[in-house]
Parts: structure tokens; C-alpha cells; sequence
């Protein structure tokens, strides 16, 4: 029997991700990729960069998707958003937009699927998004990039993590002893390169997200999510990813910059799916 019917879209979101059996980590990252979705079906452009985390999408009717326009907008939205992000992050945010339609549908809060007529972006195996090569990472790893990339980009690229999950580690998740985390589920295992340098990034503390800011938190920001010994607030993925390609622009092709995907590739890729639905369902990936 349908549920009652929410009516704002942010309301039908915070249900659909409740209802989702994602990690916190997960949840932001879909979160932002809903509300991106949300500034384009009120025909404003979304905030770019750290502003995009920090910035309140716009009120909207969930029943707007039902408009006769809303086909219309989304691909207006998609075509753009095709134009200023790579075709995995497009693809990660429009499945994560079908999962989400899926589900509203389910509840009988939604009578179509505007999202239908698009589709994925192609995956081009050309130069630039495949494994980083064996001189390309000795290239990386002597940069003179801060220790936390630094440590970061080790882990990512020895222990094959998401970065969403390298990200939501905190300090004491770690077991440096037998260099894994001790997580019972999807634990992080690492190497040499990577316990070399945790034992520095995490000296003098014990609690708290592992990778942090390099300002104190908004007053905002959620306990989780803040160190308690340096009031630093849990390194975004966004801010992660634009520093990595930034540090290593002199290494990359112009038209090719590094992504912090190309540290793991070739590692297994989740995909999202709406609650209820078997993993691998949807054939959209998420690359993370």
C-alpha cells in the first residue's frame, strides 16, 4: 500500500537514504549528488566546489518530477553536467538519481520517470583514465605533496578502498600493528608505504576522523565528523579529489588531469541501488 506522499523533494531524499542501507559516508556523497540534481529541476546552476557541501538546494514539490517538463529539465541539467564533470562522476549521480526515482516510484509518490530517456555517459579506455602506470605513481609518491595526501594517496592505491571509505576512517578504526582497520566489515588492509606514514598523520591522536581539514570545523559540522584534539573537521571527498588533481598537474596531460580513481583502478566498483533491490540490479556503476 503506498506511503503518504512527502511533499518536498529534500524530504522524499532524507527517506529514500534512510531507507538505503548505505555507511555515513556513502549517504553524504548521495545526498550531494541528489541535491545537484535538485538545483537543475529549479533551473539554477549548483555550487561548485566546497560550496557545493555547505550550500541549501533549493525548496522544491517532489511533484515537479511529475510535471510534463520534467524530462525536459533533466536533460537540459544532464547535457550540461556532462560538459563540466567526467563521465564516471556523471554516471555515479545519474544512477544514483534513477535508484532514488525507483524507489519514490515504489512508494507511489511518483507516476513517471523523468529520468528515463537518459543515459550514461561513455567510458573512453583512451590515455588518462586507465591505472596509473608503475613510473607515473614513483612519480606521484616523490612529490612534495603534504603528508595527509601523501598517506592518502598510499592508501588508496594500496588497499584498493573507495575513497569514500578511506575517508571515513577515523583514528581509531586503525590497527597499525597488523595494518588493517578493525572494522569487522569491508575492512581496510594496507602496505608498507602506507604504515610508514599513518603513525605520523595520526601522532598525538586517538579519536576522530582520521583525514581532516586543514581549518576548524563550522560550529555546524556533527561530532562524528570533527577532531576532538584539533577542532578540524573530516576531509571531504570533493576536496580530496580537486587537491589530488591539483598537486599533480605538472605530472598529467593537459587535457588529461589525474582523478584519485586512477590510485585503484581496477578494483571492484559498488553501485547504488534502491533499498529492497538485489546489489547489481541497475548495471549503472559507482565509481568512487
Amino acid at each position: 500500500m503506498p506511503s503518504v506522499q512527502p511533499v518536498e523533494y529534500a524530504v522524499a531524499v532524507e527517506r529514500y537514504l534512510a531507507a538505503a542501507e548505505l555507511g555515513a559516508a556513502s549517504r553524504r556523497i548521495y545526498r550531494i549528488a541528489l541535491d545537484t540534481w535538485a538545483w537543475a529541476l529549479a533551473d539554477r546552476p549548483a555550487p561548485g566546489g566546497p560550496d557545493r557541501r555547505r550550500a541549501r538546494p533549493p525548496v522544491l514539490p517532489l511533484a515537479l518530477l511529475d510535471h510534463p517538463d520534467a524530462a525536459a529539465r533533466l536533460r537540459a541539467a544532464a547535457a550540461h553536467r556532462a560538459t563540466t564533470t567526467d563521465p564516471r562522476t556523471f554516471n555515479r549521480e545519474l544512477s544514483t538519481l534513477r535508484a532514488a526515482l525507483t524507489w519514490w516510484r515504489a512508494q507511489g509518490w511518483l507516476r513517471t520517470d523523468p529520468a528515463a530517456d537518459l543515459r550514461p555517459q561513455p567510458l573512453s579506455d583512451a590515455a588518462g583514465t586507465g591505472p596509473l602506470d608503475p613510473d607515473q605513481l614513483r612519480a606521484l609518491f616523490a612529490l612534495r605533496a603534504p603528508l595527509r595526501e601523501q598517506t592518502l594517496w598510499h592508501l588508496l592505491h594500496e588497499s584498493g578502498a573507495p575513497v569514500e571509505t578511506a575517508l571515513a576512517l577515523d583514528v581509531d578504526d586503525l590497527d597499525l600493528l597488523h595494518r588493517r582497520s578493525h572494522l569487522s566489515a569491508a575492512a581496510v588492509h594496507w602496505r608498507a608505504g602506507t604504515a610508514r606514514l599513518l603513525p605520523l598523520l595520526v601522532a598525538g591522536r586517538t579519536r576522530g576522523p582520521l583525514f581532516l581539514t586543514d581549518r576548524r570545523a563550522p560550529a555546524a559540522t556533527p561530532a562524528a565528523d570533527r577532531c576532538p584534539h584539533t577542532g578540524h573537521a573530516r576531509l571531504s571527498y570533493r576536496r580530496a579529489a580537486e587537491l589530488f588533481t591539483a598537486l599533480t598537474r605538472p605530472l598529467a596531460a593537459p587535457a588529461a588531469p589525474w582523478t584519485l580513481r586512477r590510485l585503484r583502478s581496477g578494483h571492484p566498483r559498488r553501485t547504488p541501488v534502491a533499498p529492497g533491490t538485489k546489489p547489481g540490479a541497475t548495471g549503472h556503476t559507482d565509481e568512487s
